[in-house]
């Protein structure tokens, strides 16, 4: 049954916790997605970013390309013909010519080079840079495509995002573009004659920096993001985890407690019955000896002490029988502003003497301005008692006995401190030492300090034990004022 129970309990500990698991499923997956959403998006917009760049210098490319050409036409291949007869760059002047045409035609633009490559043969005849000028097989696809009459365009770049970080290769970006060298016709319109291929070279390297750049602060900014929702996240959930801990062991703690109640109840029930039993026979066998002990002086002097015996026993009985009656019977507590140092002050005037013959110094700390208290008192006084008397029981060869009381502003409560000097507790004793009917003495009910317990939860107060064995015991009761 125990072990049905229990199942049943992590089933429907389990069932409470996979909402939340899902939530925390979904939350944790929708952050993935939208990272890599973020990451993907970066990724889409600095390569539009990029072929929008290729493009316009791809374009601008053209336009200088084929300014170029006429004017190399024009200025230079006209001329030169005209007044050499043909063209020949080994020639310092001619090549002199074209380069100030070159240079003239590109000063202020955006052009890092300036190739052109002969048509009969895949040979540079001119360069601005001039390691290039007389080699040979460097023109490529492009050359060709050129040399059919296609312009076309290549992109020649190296580096990535892993280049922006310090002690990397800078990243190089370079758009090459090719158009045929045409001959023009006196009307300055374009001819069918090819007479070499120009090749415009444009340094693109620092806007793919800023594009990469660009890139690099979108993925960095959506991980900052990220990192801080992720924190926040993850900070919620684990609260979350928390409380969903603290409700399940507040609720495993309080079916504990309804399940001692019931248990409690049906076990006091069960004492005020037997309790009520036993209280009219004993009550009448108290008054027979009473009775009997007066006529044994008189008639068989010496044995009365058999009735003292017999009275004195049932008067123990007595009590034992009265504390399950005020263990199973409660008594409401009537409320009325009450000073504590009062309460204190008249049991250890009773329990003076007691002190004494137990070789006990008492030490006192109660300060005059302790504010009243609303509470019952003598319920309060019975339970102060009972402690009082505990305490002088653990230092049967004496000791210290301190009794303190305070007032906390900050939790509006007056405890009240007696600690003693005797044997102590152990941890595992300290756990039950308020349960009903737990005791390590020889005599006694175990109901004494469960009856304190059950005073001071009917003030609405708290009271707890801090003992270690061989040095004493602490017992403090908590009491809000109002």
């Amino acid at each position: 049954m125990i072990e049905r129970k229990k199942t049943q309990d992590d089933a429907a500990s389990l069932a409470s916790l996979k909402p939340f698991r899902l939530v925390k499923f979904f939350s944790y997956s929708g952050f993935a997605v939208f990272l890599l959403f973020t990451l993907v998006l970066s990724w889409i917009i600095s390569n539009h970013a990029k072929k929008v760049l290729l493009e316009r210098s791809e374009a601008y490319a053209f336009v200088v390309a084929e300014n170029l050409s006429h004017q190399v036409f024009q200025q230079f291949v006209l001329p030169t013909v005209v007044r050499y007869g043909k063209i020949a760059l080994r020639k310092p002047e001619q090549f002199a010519r074209l380069d100030a045409v070159v240079r003239n035609a590109t000063h202020g633009m955006r052009i890092q080079a300036v190739t052109i490559f002969d048509s009969r043969e895949n040979i540079i005849s001119y360069s601005t840079v001039a390691t290039r000028i007389g080699r040979t097989g460097e023109g490529g696809i492009e050359y060709r495509k050129a040399l059919a009459g296609e312009n076309n365009s290549v992109v020649r770049s190296t580096g990535s995002l892993l280049n922006l970080l310090p002690g990397a290769r800078p990243i190089s970006s370079q758009l090459s573009t090719f158009i045929p060298f045409r001959q023009y016709q006196s009307n300055n319109q374009k001819g069918d004659v090819i007479m070499g291929v120009i090749e415009v070279v444009q340094d693109l390297s620092e806007d793919v920096v800023a594009i990469t750049k660009l890139q690099g602060s979108i993925i960095l900014t959506s991980m900052l993001i990220m990192s801080g929702l992720f924190a926040v996240l993850g900070f919620i959930v684990a609260r979350a985890d928390r409380i969903i801990d603290a409700r399940a062991e507040e609720r495993r703690r309080l079916e504990q407690q309804l399940h001692q109640s019931q248990r409690l109840a049906t076990l006091g029930k069960m004492v005020a019955s037997v309790s009520h039993e036993i209280k009219n026979p004993l009550g009448i066998v108290r008054s027979t000896a009473d009775i009997l002990g007066k006529r044994l002086k008189s008639v068989a002097p010496g044995n009365e002490h058999l009735a003292e015996i017999i009275v004195e026993e049932t008067g123990r009985l007595d009590g034992i029988v009265r504390e399950f009656l005020d263990f199973a019977r409660p008594q409401e507590p009537k409320m009325a502003p009450v000073s504590v140092n009062e309460i204190f002050n008249k049991i250890l005037t009773f329990m003076a003497p007691e002190l004494e013959r137990h070789n006990i110094i008492l030490e006192t700390s109660l300060p005059r301005d302790l504010p009243q208290v609303s509470l019952d008192q003598g319920l309060m006084h019975r339970a102060c008692l009972n402690i009082l008397v505990n305490s002088v029981q653990a230092m049967p060869e004496g000791g210290k006995l301190a009794v303190e009381t305070s007032y906390e502003k900050a939790t509006g409560m007056v405890q009240l401190a007696v600690t003693d000097t005797g044997g102590g507790m152990s941890l595992e004793k300290q756990g039950h030492i308020f349960t009903p009917f737990y005791t390590d003495k020889n005599r006694g009910t175990g109901l004494g300090l469960a009856i304190v317990k059950n005073i001071v939860d009917s003030h609405q107060g708290t009271i707890s034990v801090d003992s270690k064995e061989g040095e004493g015991t602490t017992f403090t009761i908590a009491l809000p004022i109002g």
